[in-house]
């Protein structure tokens, strides 16, 4: 990492990713200079400390970027398409954690361990990949490396901290209603989600997709680069507070062990191989929650195909699923000398 010390603006300071984005940005060291906390004009006016520094929080404005280099977007689409542009317009290097940019031609989508090289050709704006298609990618990759993946069928389980603290706070309020038998009407999602599975996450759309699924689908294809790649996917809700998982099923070109995946998978950066059901041993979304890795286990196997395997995958959607692979990013430019 350089000696040099980088200004850092955070749009959308106050909310979930966020505040995880600060306490990484501590954790992990990165050399800031000025650090400017960014928010709605509701926000404005709130303190936040930052290390050993108290923080105001300013509303955002055009003017909000001046100086910055770097500025991290968590807030929603509308946010994101009004002031990322201005933000590279000022000078800065946008990482926008939103779905506004992921699917535009000109901006890169990174996942570190897998497109880094990506990041030569931004203009300003890097887009971060849902927080649902990451995990997914992080362990398709290193196996596609060495036996192209030919189709994926992915299942996703996902904690309501993906929608953001209100949903959150639904879910405990809505369990101590149910636990004492009263009726718990739903505000965030569309049904009582305490106790209860969600398959509908973002909206439907004409093919009975919603735009969750069509995300993970698109996303993944761009992120390895090979529009060949089959895939489909359902998304679920779930009342879990952090950490998505996955159930993944992927067909490759040529069949393959289930230990040489392990081998490859426990080889692979920023992953880790938790898998000996003999002593019960599998990711659990409880315990990837504050971690940086990607969890992946019952490795196996998978019975439908003679090409295919099956696995597990938990990792913190707050973090590598969107404030650590936005400091990562940072770190990579910082080291490819592209700041």
């Amino acid at each position: 990492m350089s000696d040099k010390k980088y200004n850092i603006a955070v749009v959308g300071a106050t909310g979930m990713v966020g505040r995880e984005f600060l306490g990484i940005l501590a954790q992990r060291k990165f050399p800031v200079g000025e650090l400017r906390l960014l928010a709605t004009s509701r926000s404005a006016g709130r303190k936040i400390v930052v290390g050993d520094r108290e923080i105001t929080v300013e509303e955002t404005t055009n003017d909000s970027f001046a100086g910055a280099d770097f500025v991290f977007v968590s807030a929603s689409g509308q946010a994101s398409r009004e002031y990322c542009p201005i933000a590279a317009q000022a000078g800065a290097i946008a990482i926008d954690d939103s779905s506004a940019w992921r699917m535009d031609p000109k901006v890169p989508l990174v996942v570190p361990e897998v497109n880094a090289d990506d990041l030569e050709k931004h203009q300003g704006i890097i887009s971060i990949p849902n927080c649902s298609t990451t995990p997914v990618v992080m362990c398709l990759w290193p196996i596609h490396k060495v036996n192209p993946v030919k189709r994926v069928i992915a299942d996703t389980y996902q904690s309501v901290s993906g929608t953001g603290k209100a949903a959150v706070d639904e879910l405990v309020t809505q369990s101590k209603l149910v636990l004492e038998g009263k009726d718990a009407a739903p505000h965030v999602y569309p049904h009582q989600i305490a106790f209860n599975l969600l398959p509908h996450i973002d909206v439907f759309m004409d093919s009975g997709y919603t735009k969750e699924e069509w995300k993970m689908i698109h996303e993944t294809r761009k992120i390895m680069h090979d529009e060949t790649i089959a895939m489909s996917a359902t998304c679920v809700r779930v009342p879990v507070m952090i950490s998505h998982s996955c159930a993944v099923h992927v067909e490759l070109t040529h069949p393959m062990d289930p230990d040489e995946a392990r081998d490859i998978l426990a080889e692979s950066p920023g992953v880790t191989v938790q898998d000996d059901p003999s002593i019960s041993l599998y990711p659990l979304p409880w315990l990837a929650a504050g971690e940086d890795d990607v969890f992946v286990g019952r490795i196996r196997q998978d019975a439908s195909h003679p090409n295919s395997l099956a696995m597990w995958i938990s990792s913190d959607n707050l973090r590598k699923g969107a404030a650590l692979n936005a400091i990562q990013i940072a770190e990579e430019l910082v080291k490819r000398g592209l700041v």
